[in-house]
């Protein structure tokens, strides 16, 4: 495995020859929070494009603002400097085509899982049987085949995340934003889940940009790992991960790379280079 420093900024990455425009533009972004107390900047001249059918993982220690650059994108979040697109367009509020899936599973505990994954379906007025035929193509895209009629609290915690996933595909997405989705889960069922996403990621191409703060999990999942600084949050360093899919936590490979991005997020400085493994 060799590492190679491209020369390249972070700022600079949809000037790549050859690649095709962004599906999401974040550009010179900073957000400030004001309090009583003081002003907190959050996020500090940010500046990353995600190209169709990326995974992109997003690391940086705690306060760092991923979760803010998050909503952001998801429309969400709409008071800040710089300029956030979606397609070539500005980003004006939450859209069907960049579905949000949330650390904590937001879902209805009064409907069972079928009607949960039908909920946008039905938003959209989609006729009876084709919400069914969509809902069981979802299920079964994410295991869930046969535990439609099952309520929510009847589900263990990473049954409830797929459901998540299935509700938020449902509604065919251009964009998946996931906030640390596995991150209340136990390490078996994190595994499992890590493998399932990457199916679906594959069988879908659904573009994704993902922020965890489990290193490994990063190199296991992204095409590119965004390494931040701590607060104010800015884009440190950009690491191109081109190991074969599947990829499981114990291969060696997974290790090495994220042992590189563990460095990344130790290391004091803040605007590093670009990195292709």
């Amino acid at each position: 495995m060799a590492l190679v420093d491209t020369g390249q900024q972070p700022a600079s990455l949809g000037g790549q020859s050859g690649a095709p425009p962004p599906v999401l533009a974040l550009r010179q972004i900073t957000k400030r929070f004001h309090t009583t107390r003081q002003d907190v900047v959050a996020l500090d001249d940010v500046t990353l494009e995600v190209r169709p059918r990326e995974f992109i993982c997003i690391v940086g220690p705690s306060g760092c603002g991923k979760s803010t650059l998050l909503n952001i994108a998801a429309g969400i979040e709409m008071e800040y400097e710089g300029k956030a697109t979606f397609e070539g367009s500005p980003i004006t509020g939450m859209a069907r085509e960049r579905a949000v899936v949330f650390q904590e599973p937001s879902l209805f505990p009064w409907l069972n899982v079928r009607a949960n994954v039908e909920f946008g379906l039905k938003l959209r007025g989609l006729p009876k049987e084709q919400r069914r035929e969509v809902v069981d193509r979802h299920l079964a895209l994410v295991s869930l085949s046969g535990f439609d009629r099952a309520y929510i609290h009847e589900l263990s915690g990473g049954m409830k995340q797929r459901v998540q996933l299935a509700r938020g595909l449902a509604v065919e997405p251009r964009v998946m934003l996931m906030d640390e989705p596995f991150a209340a889960l136990d390490a078996q069922t994190r595994d499992e889940l890590q493998l399932e996403i990457q199916a679906v990621w594959a069988r879908t191409g659904t573009t994704v940009v993902f922020v965890t703060h489990n290193v490994r999990e990063a190199v296991i999942l992204g095409d590119r790992v965004v390494v931040m600084s701590a607060s104010p949050g800015r884009i440190k360093s950009i690491i191109d991960v081109s190991l074969e899919r599947p990829r499981i936590p114990d291969d060696h490979a997974v290790a090495d790379l994220a042992a590189l991005v563990r460095y990344e997020l130790q290391d004091s400085g803040v605007a590093g280079p670009r990195y292709a493994i």
